[in-house]
């Protein structure tokens, strides 16, 4: 069986660096806002072609702590893709705001440009984007919406870590852009970990406080902030993995190129090949309208799968206040998604198997 991902492989090549990087974090005797954090938020942020990095304990805390540093009115009205993880939305709904759910374009499936300025009322504040998949949205395109009318804007870049739009990294475009270091991204932690990246210095320290109960001095409070930190010891672990960051990125477009060229299975919707220099392909989301029978005839040819995602978030019973919401083309994506197996990884052999499996669906 190919597994859809092997964590115990992608990270095998720097265990033994990670293995001194952690011993080095014990010996220190610090392990909470100490020089491992400051260390990699300085490497992250120039990596991200930004002037500011800040550590968090995880994605969604990085979302959360932007909004709150942003410090928006309660009956704010927060634009958000439809077609996106509930993670992206939680923090939203997590801080009294209304998500405003915006239909992806159908090519990309990320959130779509033109609909954006309908749903825009003199409520809105802010708009979330999402670079899903590891696709850069359409972010110069909604900057220019959201100056027009005055708006926040918040890019999750989660999937996206290294992916770039018109040659500027992802994370130097929005007002702030949260990243999520979980096991099974690009650049991964052993555990959970976040970081917020920004150009707004005033931001930037403001979301400093807020992650450490709202205080840089010890038992002096400017904010009423939370406990989400980035710690030493995965601080330490991604600054080891961020030097291989981009050639890990360049196996993913490489093999994302030979799935482009090569897979032919009829009724199989492949994502945009045009950026594929640009997008850092965390995941090979494919769409096949017989979705089950696709995924058991791939399963049952040793090819595992995954499905990113099988209902949408204003489908959930945790949003049953939008449930009458009727999205045709976020719930059509939802009923038709299919990841393959795309990871730096992968062998040559490996790759043909999985094309050549594909390709044999139709002649079952």
């Amino acid at each position: 069986m190919i597994p859809f991902l092997d964590l115990n492989q992608v990270n095998a090549p720097y265990l033994q660096a990670i293995e001194e990087a952690s011993l080095r974090v014990i010996r220190s005797g610090w392990y909470i806002l100490g020089n491992e954090l400051k260390t990699f938020e300085k490497a992250f942020a120039a990596y991200c072609e930004a002037e500011h990095c800040v550590g968090t304990a995880n994605g969604l805390d990085a979302i959360t702590l932007i909004l709150l540093a942003m410090d928006l009115p309660k009956d704010s009205e927060i634009i958000v893709p439809a077609n996106t993880y509930i993670a992206s939305v939680l923090p939203v709904s997590y801080l009294h705001l209304t998500p405003v759910f915006v239909e992806p374009d159908p090519h990309t499936m990320l959130i779509d440009p033109a609909r954006i300025e309908q749903v825009i009322t003199p409520r809105t504040k802010a708009i979330v984007t999402v670079d899903l998949y590891g696709r850069s949205c359409e972010i110069a395109e909604i900057l220019g919406i959201a100056k027009k009318h005055g708006l926040k804007v918040i890019t999750d870049a989660a999937q996206a870590h290294g992916a770039t739009h018109a040659g500027r990294k992802v994370g130097a475009w929005a007002d702030a852009t949260a990243f999520s270091f979980y096991p099974t991204k690009n650049l991964g932690a052993l555990g959970d970990a976040g970081a917020i990246t920004t150009n707004d210095a005033a931001l930037a320290e403001k979301i400093r406080y807020l992650r450490n109960y709202g205080s840089v001095i010890r038992y002096q409070n400017e904010y009423q902030g939370v406990n989400s930190r980035l710690d030493e010891m995965q601080a330490a672990i991604l600054s080891v993995k961020l030097p291989y960051l981009d050639p890990e990125n360049t196996r993913r477009r490489e093999i994302a190129g030979r799935y482009l060229r090569e897979l032919k299975c009829k009724d199989l919707t492949l994502p945009p090949g045009d950026r594929i220099s640009e997008d850092a392909w965390h995941l090979f989301v494919v769409r096949h309208p017989r979705r089950a029978e696709f995924v058991a005839f791939l399963e049952a040819q040793g090819v595992q799968t995954n499905v990113h995602y099988p209902q949408p978030i204003h489908k959930q019973l945790a949003y049953k206040e939008f449930k009458d919401l009727h999205l045709p083309i976020t719930e059509q994506i939802h009923r038709e998604v299919v990841s393959l197996p795309l990871n730096p990884v992968l062998t040559d052999d490996e790759v043909a198997h999985i094309i050549q499996t594909v390709n044999q669906f139709d002649l079952q």
